[in-house]
């Protein structure tokens, strides 16, 4: 048993708390992995804010992390102690009808489990003055030490910096994946990017990467807009700027409507937006982010029996444990940015400031 700090959530809506924790040994098919970097994502703050339906407490939260293997249980063949990786929130575990149709992603060998914050035996290793911690995601990052299964790691270059890959393990692989594998953007159209946090970038990201030749972001917040356009946006509105509702204006900006919209925020209502701002016969909105509970989309059928398409991605349709060493590797030889997302690095006692400045959208 390992005896280090985590940063746990004991109660919804409470800030976390560091505490010392023991982290259990791997059992048969688990690893377990010294975490060097994570990075917080609004999925953390989602699930502490107690509008997870799936969320139990007291939890250890995170999962964009990345680290060292420290050990391995019994029938683990694919990692052993020393390797670089990332821990995986979607597995891949090759058996399931899932991972083997090239359709989707969504390997569900483990999804029961991990749903209820357990690992895959229906137990956890994580304890706490005497009482059971819940895992998060399968990966639990705030953690010096967590355990995962052994379908649920990549292995990674070990030359590549952890403080930066460590986004690999969501928001820059489902922004740019939403892009790219999931609406396949293609040279020369023209793309909305709502919300301009780091999974938009990600997505302005894939689209310039793509070739599209117009980038459209909208956010509320204007002080986004700079960095947008680093990352490849032509040009960003705020609808708060225009009397009548932001599709319209999307459809006259483009002479008809944009060819591919991306959500990224998680509003229904900005959902319908992306959609009706798409071209009718041929566009594409892809809702990226995640709505809070019982919440429902809606738009007139019409929409749709003209031609434009609604669509959704996890984890940008990635298959994580072929695909997230080829983003390592793409962001090595320069042809996807990491550094560029990263705002603030804290020490680890300073979490519940990382949440802040993320609620504050800095």
């Amino acid at each position: 048993v390992i005896k280090c700090k985590a940063a746990i959530a004991w109660e919804a809506g409470k800030p976390l708390c560091l505490e010392e924790v023991e982290v259990a040994p791997p059992k048969a098919h688990e690893v377990r992995i010294k975490i060097v970097a994570t990075a917080v994502c609004h999925t953390d703050a989602y699930t502490l804010s107690g509008a997870d339906p799936e969320g139990c407490f007291p939890v250890i939260l995170g999962h964009e992390g990345a680290g060292i293997v420290e050990s391995v249980g019994e029938g683990v063949t694919k990692v052993k102690p020393g390797d670089t990786v990332i821990p995986l929130y979607i597995p891949q575990c090759g058996e399931c009808k899932f991972c083997k149709n090239p359709k989707t992603n969504l390997c569900q060998k483990i999804r029961v489990t991990q749903g209820k914050g357990l690992m895959p035996d229906g137990s956890s290793r994580f304890t706490c003055k005497g009482k059971q911690i819940y895992h998060f995601m399968g990966t639990s990052t705030f953690s010096e030490y967590t355990v995962v299964a052994d379908i649920s790691v990549a292995k990674i270059d070990a030359a590549a910096p952890l403080d930066k890959v460590c986004l690999l393990g969501c928001g820059i692989s489902t922004g740019y994946g939403a892009a790219v594998n999931t609406a396949k953007v293609e040279p020369g159209s023209t793309c909305a990017v709502f919300g301009l946090g780091g999974v938009g970038l990600a997505v302005i990201m894939g689209c310039k990467i793509a070739g599209a030749s117009r980038i459209i972001g909208i956010d509320l917040n204007k002080d986004k807009y700079a960095k947008a356009k680093e990352f490849g946006a032509t040009e960003c509105i705020s609808p708060q700027d225009f009397k009548k509702p932001i599709q319209d204006v999307l459809v006259e900006m483009t002479d008809g409507g944009v060819d591919y919209s991306f959500e990224c925020i998680g509003n229904v209502g900005v959902m319908r937006a992306a959609l009706e701002a798409c071209h009718k016969g041929w566009g594409v909105s892809v809702i990226v982010g995640v709505a809070a509970a019982g919440q429902e989309i809606s738009t007139r059928p019409f929409q749709l029996v003209t031609g434009r398409t609604w669509k959704g991605t996890a984890f940008g349709g990635w298959k994580s444990v072929d695909n997230v060493p080829k983003l390592v590797t793409d962001y090595m030889s320069k042809k996807i940015k990491i550094d560029e997302f990263v705002t603030h690095t804290l020490p680890f006692d300073k979490i519940n400031e990382a949440f802040e400045l993320m609620h504050t959208g800095k």
